[in-house]
């Protein structure tokens, strides 16, 4: 495994961006050593950055992670974005991995992506992974060095799947859906299924 390529700055993880950088010495300022810091990272995204599904008015697609933090909202990718560029920021190895869930058992019965990331503890010489979707009713993600705390169990039964790949660089097939549909309505008919 290259694990520089897990802390490399792209357009899509863009954390020399200002903001990000001042966000995340902000954060580490606060912090009393890594681990903490990830995990004030992570709380941060998961709980200040609203996840689009969850904003009745939201109109805003975004996609790297400066235009996450400036407008406060994205999906599980988006989201994953800005804290994979908190982390880099600090020389912390960080990828993207990728569940295929249902989206809605009812009105939408079919296997889309759900994005999350995969961090390197240091400390411990070990990778976790890291849901930062937002929590609500039904969906209760945490940080955790031990358990995995996810904001969806995997229902086999159903098709559903963890996909084991850490991936360095954020899908191609989701940047796509990012860039090319300008809403939430026309990204939701075209989430991707695959990485």
């Amino acid at each position: 495994m290259e694990v520089n390529k897990y802390l490399e700055e792209t357009e899509i993880i863009n954390y020399s961006d200002k903001n990000i950088q001042e966000l995340s010495n902000s954060i580490r300022s606060k912090s009393n050593n890594e681990i903490e810091y990830i995990k004030n990272c992570y709380e941060f995204v998961r709980d200040k950055i609203s996840h689009s599904a969850d904003i009745l008015d939201s109109k805003k697609v975004t996609c790297t992670a400066s235009e996450v933090l400036q407008y406060k909202e994205g999906t599980c990718f988006a989201k994953a974005h800005l804290l994979a560029a908190l982390l880099r920021a600090k020389g912390i190895l960080t990828g993207f991995i990728y569940q295929k869930i249902i989206l809605d058992d009812k009105l939408k019965p079919y296997l889309v992506l759900h994005g999350l990331n995969s961090v390197y503890i240091r400390e411990l010489n070990k990778w976790i992974k890291l849901d930062a979707r937002g929590n609500k009713e039904g969906v209760n993600a945490q940080f955790s060095l031990d358990d995995e705390k996810l904001a969806f169990k995997i229902r086999k039964e159903l098709g559903e799947e963890l996909i084991e790949e850490k991936f360095s660089s954020p899908s191609n097939n989701v940047i796509y859906a990012l860039k090319h549909n300008t809403t939430r309505e026309e990204l939701w008919v075209n989430l991707p299924g695959e990485v």
